[in-house]
């Protein structure tokens, strides 16, 4: 697939509440001068015609001063999520506009400091170009499990609205690539009939995968992840030990 067909996106409104760093998660250092933001920027770029991230009010100006050079060519853009309503909210908000003209949205939370560039290649080289693309990695304690059957994903799994996931389940690894093609469309659809989540309260984007699915009919690709490490975000002050000395390892 040609980088030119894919816009990634990162939403990265998160606060870094529980690590306590009082900048936005995806201006965390990992390495001397090295942020998670420069971390994903390297992985992403190559692969896609543009990166576009998504921040909270208090977190632009401050990003903005990070990527200034980024910014300044052209290949990436910000836009801002008013309040911290969910992912989805910021997938299909202001960042619509920016990734609408793609034929093939790659998402990526932005605290994936452990993401290869190997699973970023082998997702966009394994997507048809249509319906959903999603790597997926077994782990002895999922904190998301996807569950599949019939080639399709029948539901997603959450430990965070309280439900709980089987041991030895799919977790994802923070990467979501979709065809752009009705998928606003199929996101309203989903969003107006969803309740919302159970201890988030928010209209989750997770959920609605399997709704791509089971509701929509839209294929499922499934491309194996063999680390289990490429699953772990930094939420904690444990998590972000783990990717500093990952990234002392082999820091491409």
């Amino acid at each position: 697939m040609s980088e030119r067909e894919v816009c990634a996106v990162v939403p990265a409104a998160g606060r870094g509440t529980r690590l306590g760093s009082g900048v936005p998660k995806i201006m965390i250092e990992i390495a001397d001068g090295v942020t998670l933001w420069h971390l994903l920027h390297r992985r992403l770029s190559p692969a896609a015609g543009h990166v576009h991230v998504v921040v909270s009010p208090e977190g632009e100006g401050p990003f903005r001063a990070l990527a200034a050079a980024d910014l300044a060519g052209g290949g990436v853009s910000v836009s801002v999520q008013e309040r911290p309503t969910g992912m989805g909210d910021a997938i299909f908000g202001p960042a619509a506009r920016h990734w609408s003209a793609y034929g093939t949205i790659l998402v990526v939370w932005g605290d994936q400091a452990n993401l290869s560039p190997e699973t970023v290649r082998a997702v966009l080289a394994a997507h048809p170009g249509k319906g959903m693309t999603l790597p997926l990695v077994p782990m002895p304690d999922p904190y998301v499990e996807y569950e599949l059957a019939g080639g399709g994903l029948v539901r997603v799994r959450q430990s965070r609205e309280g439900e709980e996931c089987r041991p030895g389940g799919l977790s994802d690894v923070g990467v979501f690539c979709l065809a752009t093609e009705g998928l606003e469309a199929a996101w309203a659809r989903y969003a107006a009939a969803a309740g919302r989540g159970a201890a988030t309260g928010e209209v989750n984007f997770l959920p609605f995968l399997a709704h791509l699915s089971q509701a929509e009919g839209w294929p499922v690709t499934v491309v194996p992840v063999r680390d289990p490490a490429e699953a772990r975000g930094v939420n904690t002050a444990e998590d972000l030990e783990f990717a500093r000395r990952a990234y002392l390892r082999c820091p491409g």
